[in-house]
């Protein structure tokens, strides 16, 4: 029996020579799909699309793209879902390369960004561990790695506006000794990727220090001047002797250019640094390379996670899953859409990160039993198919369902060590 076709996402087809408003003939292969939603299906037509598209075949390209016009859907299940926004980033990169205007109900397909409250952050954040999973695992390290250091201070590299640091100000606020001076140096300069925030950096200090002060931990907040290719100018930080350095490094390494030895450079001025420690956590991924197929393959493998795992608990017409599903398309349509230096999203995986790290000098820290303890606490507070597990290297991950979907780690220089 054929599933119900949904054309929710439709293309508005205005150059006929390209796309015309007629069905083109399908093969055998491609109306085979059309009585299959299952996600092996919909994977391998969004390859036949890229497949055409890689090699100018227009007419195969109209072909794929009107059979999953019909079988994505926006609203439909976690495959349809996700069909959708790679179906959008397709006729996006199309529209790029051929001579035609495609978008979907009429409407530009530039997905819209949308400000959040910093109430509305903290429930971003709360929805799936995505985020969380790498906080709880950086704080519990970064507490280990500064006891007994009456100063401490943490340059966050992050694109979460500093959502970690409340709970880590908490526990220095308990710390037997009494909390130390806590001073947070952020980057001026942030990917401009969701979630996208209403207030300014300064304001996001401001509130950390009225909370640090709640907490009578005595409180610094600072923000130096950087760009995209300038992350880390050792001469803005006003780095002290006397104090445990942090460096964190959340969902960030992935936004420097590899092209240009981007990452390595970080790295290497980071352990000149001589930092107490480092946390590097990221997505599970690796979505570097230069083959869109193999990008869409692996993508689409990887992003069902946070689509299958909406699904768990929100309806599917829930603005807050719709609103999240879309920040992921963001992502999605840089990564399938662009190419060259307006390809930002870059990921690559915990054990590739970790011989990078290992490369550039660094001796991976392990996670403590009491760090493990206090992620599986964390975790027992969302949906059953979250898990944790050990990989090689002393990597920490976060996984849905038993498939892989954030990494963390910890790291300090070759040397340091007593």
């Amino acid at each position: 029996m054929k599933a119900e076709l949904r054309g929710t996402t439709s293309i508005s087809l205005q150059n006929p020579t390209l796309f015309d408003t007629h069905h083109p003939p399908l093969s055998g292969a491609l109306t085979g799909c059309l009585g299959s939603l299952d996600g092996a299906c919909l994977e391998k037509l969004l390859l036949h699309c890229a497949s055409a598209l890689e090699s100018n075949d227009v007419t195969l390209a109209q072909q794929v793209m009107w059979v999953l016009n019909n079988v994505a859907s926006s609203v439909g299940d976690p495959n349809q879902r996700l069909t959708s926004w790679f179906l959008r980033a397709l006729i996006s990169r199309a529209s790029r390369v051929y001579p035609t205007s495609m978008n979907f109900n009429g409407s530009s397909s530039t997905i819209q960004r949308r400000l959040m409250s910093v109430t509305e952050l903290a429930g971003y954040v709360d929805l799936i561990p995505w985020h969380r999973f790498g906080f709880c695992a950086s704080n519990s390290a970064i507490l280990k790695a500064i006891e007994g250091f009456p100063r401490v201070h943490i340059i966050d590299f992050s694109i979460t506006h500093c959502m970690q640091w409340p709970t880590l100000i908490d526990a220095l606020a308990k710390r037997p000794e009494g909390p130390p001076s806590l001073k947070i140096t952020v980057p001026s300069y942030r990917p401009p990727v969701p979630p996208l925030l209403n207030v300014s950096t300064e304001q996001v200090g401001l509130r950390l220090a009225n909370f640090a002060k709640f907490k009578d931990v005595p409180f610094e907040f600072h923000v130096f001047d950087s760009s995209p290719k300038e992350h880390l100018n050792p001469s803005l930080l006003n780095l002290r002797d006397d104090e445990a350095l942090v460096i964190n490094c959340q969902h960030w390494l992935r936004f420097l250019s590899d092209e240009e030895k981007g990452r390595d450079t970080f790295l290497n001025i980071i352990k000149n640094l001589n930092p107490q420690i480092i946390v590097v956590v990221d997505e599970d991924s690796d979505l570097s390379g230069s083959s869109l197929t193999s990008r869409i393959a692996t993508c689409f493998n990887y992003l069902w996670i946070p689509f299958d795992s909406l699904e768990t608990f929100l309806p599917k017409d829930s603005r807050q899953r719709m609103e999240y599903e879309s920040d992921i398309g963001h992502k999605i349509e840089n990564i399938i859409g662009f190419e060259g230096f307006q390809r930002i999203e870059r990921l690559e995986s915990g054990v590739k990160l970790s011989q990078r790290c290992k490369n550039a000098g660094f001796l991976s820290i392990p996670f403590c039993e009491e760090t493990v303890k206090e992620v599986k606490g964390l975790l027992d507070e969302h949906a059953s198919g979250w898990g944790m597990k050990r990989e090689e290297e002393d990597i920490l991950v976060l996984t849905w369902k038993g498939h892989n979907s954030v990494f963390a780690t910890a790291w300090f220089p070759n040397g340091l060590e007593d």
